[in-house]
């Protein structure tokens, strides 16, 4: 009778789950069937979650190839994202390794005050930054969109707690053998932490790639325009078409799912260790 009891609580759980997951689901599937349309039919009651008549074709390639051209900004934003990303994992390792494993004076001090400036709002600084980045001529490129964000506080305290969880008897050893701090890095470090470099690595692409306020105020040429700044024209000139913008959102999300999807399980087994570590 517990057993059964049991069975059926699971049963009732996995249904209110399914249908909570569901409800979170149907306003992304109402966006791809709605880019599927015809703009007559957007608003069908009840709703047509297949449609009747396709103009697939015609809504994508309107805004792939149309006045505002995706295909640019889309590229401008796989750059900046890509790059930044790399970037910002190789410093955020790099500094998070220094901290728990190099033994340096004023070590901790130096940490805490890398810490202090994550209080700092991003807004506050924004005045600052455009005047050093107009006087060293980053103002207005992808370069300078790439430093902004290749720096991190968050991405070096997570990793510097993964790094801290590395026993130093293999550091011992490498260093017994010769290996100075940049092998132990490289051979040692990175693989061990492999699973918290990949979860940081996603929500670094997830973050860069929504950014919106940064290349709204470090571009100005609309060659260089992100997707985020891209949609926003869009939207501008073509708001009353909704089956056009959901069109144009569906490809400004398709990396964030791809890149999920292939990263989950080391999201996964990161958060697991984390859980462990804890």
């Amino acid at each position: 009778m517990t057993f059964r009891n049991l069975d059926i609580r699971k049963v009732i759980m996995t249904a209110i789950l399914l249908a909570i997951g569901l409800a979170f689901l149907l306003p992304f599937l109402w966006m791809v069937s709605t880019s599927l349309k015809p703009e007559a039919d957007v608003f069908k009651y009840p709703i047509e979650w297949i449609p009747k008549q396709w103009q697939a074709v015609q809504n994508y390639s309107e805004v792939w190839m149309g006045q505002y051209p995706f295909y640019l900004f889309y590229w401008n934003s796989i750059k900046v994202t890509v790059l930044t990303t790399l970037c910002s994992l190789l410093f955020s390792c790099m500094a998070a390794y220094a901290f728990a494993k190099i033994d340096f004076k004023g070590r901790e001090a130096a940490f805490l005050i890398v810490l202090a400036t994550y209080m700092i709002p991003s807004q506050a600084i924004l005045v600052p930054q455009f005047i050093i980045y107009r006087e060293l001529r980053l103002f207005d490129t992808h370069t300078g969109l790439i430093l902004l964000n290749s720096f991190s506080v968050l991405g070096t305290f997570l990793l510097r707690q993964f790094f801290l969880g590395i026993n130093n008897e293999y550091i011992d050893a490498a260093k017994m053998d010769g290996a100075g701090h940049t092998r132990i890095f490289f051979t040692i470090g990175i693989p061990l932490v492999r699973p918290a470099i990949a979860t940081y690595g996603i929500l670094r692409f997830i973050w860069t790639w929504n950014d919106y306020q940064n290349p709204l105020i470090f571009l100005r040429s609309e060659h260089l325009f992100t997707l985020q700044l891209g949609i926003r024209k869009f939207a501008d000139a073509y708001g009353e078409f909704y089956s056009l913008i959901m069109a144009g959102s569906v490809i400004a999300i398709v990396p964030l799912l791809l890149v999920f999807l292939i990263g989950q399980k080391q999201v996964i087994e990161g958060i697991s260790l984390g859980g462990v570590k804890g």
